[in-house]
């Protein structure tokens, strides 16, 4: 059972590793390119779509590793620390992110506030540093695996 949860885990954590990678690395520069308003309108969608399942997967992300460090008396510092990381992760979502997310789901190109571009910066920079933090807790608990 210990091993099930072991890779339920991992791989719950990795793929959340991997969308979040992509948003910051592919999917933003992607609109960032699009003519016009495009861009901002497919941030917006965007948004709204990630922002209904993105803290169910990061809490349910510190959730199974929490269990895992739990349930394993061999090698937990490793899973401990991933767990810690991963509570980081929700703490910057929660205070840095989702506020900016909020506002920027809700922007049309009519009422959209004229900084608009500034805030989705400040967003992208708040993100590759919640991207390193994940990478690392990923990293953790793919080593204590080993």
């Amino acid at each position: 059972m210990l091993n099930a949860l072991q890779v339920v885990t991992t791989v719950v954590v990795g793929v959340m590793v991997g969308v979040e990678f992509s948003v910051a690395f592919v999917m933003n520069r992607i609109f960032n390119a699009l003519p016009e308003d495009s861009g901002q309108l497919a941030r917006a969608h965007g948004g709204r779509m990630l922002g209904a399942v993105m803290p169910v997967w990061y809490i349910g992300s510190v959730v199974l590793a929490a269990v895992w460090a739990l349930a394993d008396r061999h090698g937990t510092g490793l899973v401990v620390a991933g767990a810690a990381l991963l509570v980081v992760s929700v703490i910057m979502s929660v205070l840095l992110l989702v506020p900016i997310n909020n506002r920027g789901k809700t922007w049309t190109p009519e009422n959209r506030p004229a900084d608009w571009k500034q805030q989705m910066d400040r967003w992208d920079r708040f993100h590759y540093v919640r991207v390193a933090v994940i990478i690392a807790a990923f990293a953790c608990l793919a080593a204590a695996l080993v």
